[in-house]
């Protein structure tokens, strides 16, 4: 399904979800830190998810092995190094790779720009040495509350050149987007771009608020959109593009099946979208798994698909001279 003479490109990957288990094994080692398993095979279970075992609460709990190592600046870089490395050898051109440096900072006590610092030095020396492209997403953790994400933000902003956009992730439903406007319009100020996890776990009002409150330019999940046909047709006409993650959504019961996802129906009404793995540490998946077994199970045709291989490039945060320079390595 992958037109490999075009590049491909990720927007929607977490950094702190796509941990190896191998790296789990050895910083736990390291640092004296006691796991549920001592092998790659006996700590998967721990980890891993499956369709046999969906859930938002099963799918959350997975983070704490991965969180639980990221002992200090040290583990931050490397796994953000190792992160771009393997975003190359699943054959990604360009991946965009997004953190809650809050998140990643509170088990250890960790200062959350030490944290930023860590993983932008990660990426960068893992691009030198991989040739891989990629840029840095900062989250801000909706569920800490408005002033925590003043703090995660500070964090952010003062590390505002190694980063190109601004997302909001979290409790969707619990702290909607509008609380955060203030917090937007100063990332925007700073010349970010705005990105919006919404309308995953509540409805199309969340992407609207996301859209006029956030600035969003392009929607983190956004599959609830299908229920309100205004919203629809404004994605379609404004190219507001959905960073759509099939697998995922299915892992938190946010819809029943592939075959029920309404990326289909979306993508048939004209609205842009790319697909990503979201967590791959935690769905235990590859790019490779979404456009070759995710999205044909939701009924996209190969037509759409390959053309949100196309749509990912257009719906990138990089300028116009890095999209041609990038696309003129191809065909390889």
């Amino acid at each position: 399904m992958i037109n490999k003479e075009f590049p491909l490109c990720e927007l929607h990957r977490h950094l702190d979800g796509s941990i190896r288990l191998q790296t789990i094994l050895e910083l736990a080692q390291q640092h004296g830190i006691s796991l549920p398993a001592n092998s790659i095979a006996e700590l998967a279970p721990w980890v891993h998810i499956n369709d046999s075992e969906p859930g938002l609460t099963a799918f959350i709990a997975r983070f704490k092995y991965l969180v639980e190592i990221l002992v200090d600046a040290d583990a931050c870089r490397r796994v953000a190094y190792e992160n771009v490395e393997d975003a190359g050898k699943e054959g990604i051109d360009y991946v965009e790779l997004r953190f809650s440096p809050w998140f990643m900072a509170e088990r250890h006590g960790l200062h959350p720009q030490e944290v930023v610092e860590a993983c932008l030095d990660g990426i960068e020396a893992a691009q030198r040495d991989t040739g891989v492209r990629a840029n840095a997403i900062g989250i801000l953790s909706r569920h800490y509350g408005v002033d925590v994400c003043a703090r995660e933000l500070d964090a952010i902003l003062a590390c505002r050149d190694g980063l190109v956009a601004l997302d909001l992730a979290g409790d969707e439903a619990g702290f909607p987007a509008e609380l955060f406007a203030t917090h937007f319009q100063r990332a925007r100020d700073a010349g970010l771009h705005v990105t919006i996890h919404a309308g995953e776990a509540d409805g199309p009002h969340s992407v609207w608020s996301a859209i006029k409150n956030l600035g969003a330019e392009r929607i983190g999940h956004g599959f609830r959109s299908i229920e309100d046909p205004a919203l629809v047709s404004y994605l379609a006409e404004q190219g507001v593009g959905l960073e759509s993650c099939p697998t995922s959504n299915l892992h938190i019961s946010a819809v029943a099946s592939y075959e029920t996802h309404p990326i289909k129906r979306l993508a048939d009404e004209g609205v842009k979208f790319c697909l990503n793995t979201d967590d791959p540490g935690i769905s235990n998946i590859d790019i490779l798994h979404e456009y070759e077994v995710a999205a044909p199970k939701t009924g996209l045709s190969l037509a759409q698909i390959r053309q949100s291989q196309v749509d990912a490039l257009e719906m990138a945060f990089m300028t116009g001279t890095e999209k041609t320079a990038l696309v003129r390595n191809f065909p390889k």
